[in-house]
């Protein structure tokens, strides 16, 4: 069995990561999966959350945001499509902030049929992940 496996993370706008790792952590739609070297084969979406890579060199294990998207998991070969991806520290704590309170305050004051509930929902979601990500990487 190998001891290790191909990750490929990209977004929409570029890729945000490559190289070979012994693990690799995500929120799927039924819940935290880990992927090690000769998992069984699946896809599944994924939620707005955190992707943690742990790489094969030991060093520091890389956290990544995405918004959402789609993970394809083979036996040696990990690919991750999210919506949108960003590192730690391109993450900004105040426009995240900015956008939890502005959905709330919509869901909070709307009557139904006058705004999208289900898009704005999905905005509260993914601005409470960010700010939940931001968070952990501070302990």
């Amino acid at each position: 069995m190998a001891s290790s496996l191909k990750v490929e993370i990209v977004s929409a706008e570029k890729e945000i990561w490559s190289g070979e790792a012994k693990l690799v952590s995500a929120s799927a739609q039924m819940g935290e999966v880990g992927i090690a070297p000769g998992h069984a084969p699946f896809i599944t979406r994924i939620k707005p959350g955190e992707i943690r890579v742990k790489p094969v060199d030991d060093g520091e294990e890389l956290d990544i945001y995405v918004s959402g998207g789609i993970m394809e998991v083979q036996p040696h070969i990990v690919t991750i499509m999210a919506d949108t991806a960003l590192r730690a520290e391109e993450l900004d704590e105040a426009s995240a902030l900015k956008a939890k309170e502005e959905a709330e305050a919509a869901l909070a004051g709307a009557q139904p049929g006058e705004i999208d509930f289900q898009a704005v929902q999905a905005k509260l979601a993914e601005a409470s992940a960010q700010l939940q990500f931001i968070k952990k990487l501070r302990r």
